[in-house]
């Protein structure tokens, strides 16, 4: 069988390091020895298992690059970077022609579409790669589409607690916001309450302390105008796990579809975990 190549972009840090484990243990894959990583990083490798993987920072990327693309004609990066770089990095992507899946979280989003639609390369983009998670968000989806205003006049509480590194505020509860919006409650990204003190988070919201330092616990609260009828959503994630098997399941997604397009002109496409859970 042939193996679908991967680099992984962000390591050392914490997600992209987990699922480069499983990866590293999947038939199906063959993880390269390269990663992609921050500026700050002052390390120049890092140790996975029995492979010693080369850190590539920025400024010396597009050297590096050219040198990988020589040894391994095709290959698909996962980034999990950070929001910052975002931006930045999808353009590397397009403007090397290297196909990949984007769980960073952050940046300018409609950049970064336009990025992608603008050049010759296919990408899934996605704020949450827990299959799970995504197909939840199927089902607002739906509610949101089959029955708007259902929750007219209700009030909403997105609260929403991660890690205290994480820089930015959960894509995923940004992106319900969208669906309880076409369900009729008026609510943005500034009302979503984030927790990153540990503290608060152990004391208050009762989240294991093994876990304070990698999870995802979110709640949707609906209440009516009375405050007679409560409705409340909640999917709470300790560890990191989860996230590797739809990332992989997202990576062998977009190998198949360049295996289609083969001998055709690619143009650039953004496919979704939506498109990955019924491909």
């Amino acid at each position: 069988m042939e193996k679908i190549h991967v680099m992984m972009n962000g390591i050392p840090g914490n997600v992209v390091t987990t699922i480069a484990g499983h990866i590293q243990n999947d038939p199906r894959f063959e993880l390269l020895p390269f990663a992609m990583t921050g500026p700050e990083i002052a390390a120049k490798t890092h140790t996975l298992g029995k492979t010693i993987i080369q850190l590539i920072r920025p400024d010396h990327r597009g050297t590096a690059i050219k040198e990988i693309k020589k040894k391994f004609s095709e290959f698909i990066c996962i980034d999990f970077t950070h929001p910052t770089a975002v931006n930045d990095n999808v353009q590397f992507y397009v403007d090397n022609e290297i196909p990949f899946v984007m769980g960073t979280t952050g940046g300018d989003r409609d950049l970064l579409n336009e990025t992608i639609l603008s050049g010759n390369i296919p990408a899934v983009i996605a704020p949450n790669m827990a299959k799970q998670i995504v197909g939840f968000q199927a089902m607002m989806e739906y509610a949101a589409t089959t029955f708007p205003d259902l929750f007219k006049d209700y009030n909403l509480t997105i609260r929403e607690s991660h890690q205290q590194t994480k820089a930015d505020t959960s894509g995923t509860a940004k992106a319900m916001v969208g669906y309880f919006n076409h369900l009729g409650i008026p609510f943005s990204d500034n009302d979503i309450h984030q927790e990153r003190d540990p503290a608060i988070q152990k004391d208050v919201w009762k989240i294991p302390e093994q876990h304070l330092n990698g999870h995802a616990w979110h709640t949707y609260t609906l209440t009516s105008p009375d405050n007679t009828v409560c409705f409340e959503f909640s999917h709470n994630i300790n560890g990191r796990d989860i996230y590797a098997q739809g990332t992989m399941d997202a990576a062998a997604f977009l190998h198949s579809r360049l295996k289609q397009q083969e001998d055709k002109t690619i143009n650039g496409r953004i496919y979704t975990m939506i498109d990955v859970l019924k491909g």
